[in-house]
């Protein structure tokens, strides 16, 4: 089986030149450099401009094909693994982040909070998920999480959470959840 790779399909980035048998890696490894075009399927496609979006998060990249002059964005996001979760019961399970913001919607249902304030929260919970280091964390770590920044965006949002998440069983639950809320500064 022959695995060598034509040199046309290796850009090399921005005009430095580089003999193949001088990579630091077999050259069968080499896969095409170039975004292909999303309406004629050309693979060469150039970039022509590039800004950081979502707090630095992503790269947005205006493209342009080669071939048919078509201009289309791409994003361009670090690809970070969350840990698995650790469920009460002692199963484990994937994150699953739409999971999480149908949770987070259902507290926030018919209440004066944006879906970019939202989207900023889910942002937050995920980056101290990662910053744990952690390959599994417990399911309750992710509800203090949720608890924590619901608070920040809505006091009903967080008592509806509360409620359902730590199983209030009568009103004097919470009556004292509402008592030790208004007691207790916002955290920022």
């Amino acid at each position: 089986m022959d695995l060598t790779v034509s040199p046309s399909v290796y850009r090399k980035p921005y005009g430095l030149s580089c003999q193949w048998d001088a990579l630091p890696w077999p050259s069968h490894f080499l896969l095409p450099a170039t975004m292909h075009c999303p309406f004629c399927g050309a693979n060469d496609t150039k970039v022509i401009d590039s800004r950081l979006v979502a707090e630095g998060e992503q790269v947005r990249r205006r493209r342009e094909c080669l071939a048919c002059g078509e201009r289309f964005t791409t994003f361009e996001t670090a690809e970070l693994v969350l840990p698995r979760l650790i469920k009460t019961d002692g199963s484990r399970q994937p994150f699953d982040e739409e999971k999480l913001r149908a949770g987070m919607q259902r507290a926030l249902e018919k209440r004066p909070v944006s879906v970019e304030r939202l989207e900023a929260a889910l942002v937050h919970i995920k980056h101290k998920l990662r910053a744990t280091g952690e390959r599994e964390v417990k399911s309750l770590v992710v509800g203090e999480l949720v608890m924590a920044e619901l608070q920040k965006l809505d006091e009903v949002a967080y008592i509806r959470f509360a409620s359902v998440y730590r199983r209030f069983q009568d009103l004097n639950e919470f009556r004292e959840e509402i008592d030790r809320l208004a007691r207790e500064p916002v955290k920022e």
